[in-house]
């Protein structure tokens, strides 16, 4: 039988312009992978080569090398570009998305907003509050039940907040251009934050400066519905300042119906407002560019409430049974650690 005839390439010859464009786009280092792919192929072919050398020397499959070939000689190099695609709709008018630019091109601050940065929930939030767009995916910028009034507050100090002025100006986010922040700073000092994080209602009570657990604690234990609550249960470490019986005690005579629980030593993580804390560091703290401790306070004031208007509780899924496999490593390994020092002195 004999052998089908092979189509013979498509010649290729180049202008002065285009052999520079070509090479430009081919070996240029912004140059996106596929554009210097179909160059080098055109390249090739105006060389003389043949289809087959050039799919083996690029690492293509032949009919992409064929493709790739045949529309440049039919379109030259406009050919070289993606296909206009259909696809679904516009969702947001042009308008809607200048304005929406123009938000994130600006720090939160400028605008009003307690927070050093956007983030994309943040963004899309601020969006619906101001009328620009209708509510919008971010993915797209997209044991045993407590009884009746019965509470968890979780509560934790966030210490040295510094407000560190930049010796010039942070600069806003822009085309192609990640929001800058000078390295070199001046110091303003440094606050705590003292937070209470009821864990079932997602509300947060805070105060800023070097006080005392039990004012937070009074803060919160004298307003409704914790005043009146059957049993109020504080989730702290073993920070100096509500550590041991002493505190647990203090506490329970202050406020009959507070009870103190202590996490275990070294896992301050499993207390809930870690995470609050971790959002704030995120969101308001970083990065740090404050000219005094007074616009720190206020930031995080105003973060606080903006927080509180539209937080959900935490999906928290560490369970007892977790706990409880922890707590058994942990005892495992203080015993081994043990016995090897026994062992070791014995020696």
């Amino acid at each position: 039988m004999p052998a089908l005839p092979v189509a013979a390439a498509c010649p290729i010859s180049l202008t002065a312009s285009q052999r520079q464009r070509l090479k430009k786009a081919a070996f240029g280092h912004k140059t996106p992978h596929q554009a210097r792919i179909r160059a080098q192929v055109v390249l090739h072919a105006a060389r003389g080569h043949s289809n087959a050398r050039i799919a083996r020397e690029t690492g293509l499959h032949l009919d992409t090398v064929r493709r790739w070939r045949g529309r440049f000689s039919q379109g030259g190099l406009p050919a070289l570009a993606d296909a206009r695609r259909s696809g679904r709709p516009a969702r947001f008018a042009p308008v809607q998305v200048a304005e929406t630019k123009a938000l994130a091109c600006q720090l939160p601050a400028e605008t009003g907003i307690p927070l050093s940065r956007w983030s994309c929930p943040e963004l899309a939030a601020e969006l619906t509050a101001r009328g620009i767009t209708g509510p919008v995916s971010a993915s797209t910028f997209e044991g045993v039940p407590l009884g009746a009034q019965e509470y968890v507050v979780s509560s934790d100090e966030k210490t040295s907040i510094q407000a560190s002025c930049r010796c010039h100006p942070t600069l806003s986010p822009g085309a192609a251009r990640a929001m800058r922040v000078n390295h070199t700073y001046g110091r303003g000092g440094a606050l705590a934050y003292l937070a209470a994080y009821d864990v079932h209602r997602a509300k947060v009570f805070g105060r800023t400066g070097i006080e005392p657990f039990m004012a937070l604690v009074a803060q919160v234990m004298s307003q409704e519905p914790y005043a009146s609550a059957k049993r109020v249960f504080w989730i702290v470490d073993n920070g100096s300042s509500h550590r041991g019986t002493k505190a647990a005690d203090r506490l329970a005579t202050a406020f009959p119906n507070a009870v103190l629980v202590h996490t275990p030593v070294h896992a301050s993580w499993l207390n809930q407002v870690e995470i609050y804390f971790s959002v704030v560091q995120r969101k308001v703290v970083s990065p740090n560019d404050f000219t005094n401790l007074t616009q720190v306070r206020d930031r995080l004031r105003d973060f606080e409430d903006r927080y509180n208007a539209t937080a959900q509780p935490f999906q928290w899924r560490f369970t007892t049974s977790e706990l409880d496999d922890l707590l058994a490593r942990l005892d495992r390994r203080t015993t081994d650690h043990q016995e090897e020092f026994s062992a070791a002195q014995s020696a």
